[in-house]
């Protein structure tokens, strides 16, 4: 006789839940989750408020506080059921197909977020206000706890690849911000201006561009050498 197995354990509902929570805590989760992301794709960031999530969910503030910390973690959690985050790039290939399945992850993550939430997260992208001074950015820490999430979602598939000593040195010494802006802001401009998306032949073409441009000083300098060595 077979002895009978049992039933797999429920998947985690959402980042860092475990798979065997009580399913009366996971309903609960479920139930913040679901109006948070609601509110956060409706109105953006600031219509997620404690108040409004636990009227719209009918959970109750200790309930929720027993799920998340503050209201910067509820927030975070909701932008990662609208925005997951980027696939890292193919580890095998040519710095340019790599480069271009990349922009390809990006553009569909752009288009399937709501308008609102792609400036949100173009802006996180940013120079950290801290970093540069702004003491009003220090005292925020909520804040900077979801921008540092948010940049994460979007920068760290472009630095594992930009930072790859394969591209590195194919690109040369080049500011990884810098790169992914240049490469990504044809995308978010044709998004935030209402413009018909840019297709994977447009993105190839940034990419080739790019790269073209990244190899130019490099080829100048060598002619300049042959020239003055002649």
């Amino acid at each position: 006789m077979i002895a009978k197995q049992p039933p797999p354990a429920p998947a985690a509902d959402g980042p860092g839940e475990p798979a065997d929570e009580d399913p009366r805590r996971r309903r609960s989760r479920s139930r913040l989750l679901d109006a948070a992301t609601n509110l956060l794709s409706s109105g953006g960031v600031e219509a997620v408020t404690v108040e409004a999530v636990t009227k719209a969910s009918k959970v109750a503030r200790t309930t929720l506080y027993r799920h998340f910390d503050n209201s910067a973690a509820l927030v975070t959690a909701a932008f990662e059921r609208l925005i997951p985050p980027v696939a890292a790039p193919p580890a095998q290939g040519t710095t340019r197909e790599r480069l271009i399945t990349l922009m390809d992850a990006i553009a569909e993550s752009i288009e399937g977020a709501p308008l609102h939430l792609t400036v949100f997260g173009w802006l996180a992208i940013g120079p950290d206000r801290a970093a540069a001074g702004d003491t009003d950015a220090d005292a925020d820490t909520d804040a900077a706890s979801l921008r540092e999430r948010v940049v994460a979602q979007y920068r760290e598939p472009f630095d594992a690849l930009l930072d790859s000593p394969e591209v590195r040195k194919e690109i040369g010494d080049y500011d990884n911000t810098l790169a992914m802006l240049q490469l990504t802001g044809p995308m978010v401009f044709a998004r935030l201006a209402a413009l018909p998306p840019v297709d994977r032949e447009q993105r190839a073409r940034i990419v080739d561009d790019f790269l073209t441009a990244r190899q130019a000083p490099a080829t100048g300098a060598r002619e300049g050498t042959r020239t003055l060595t002649s």
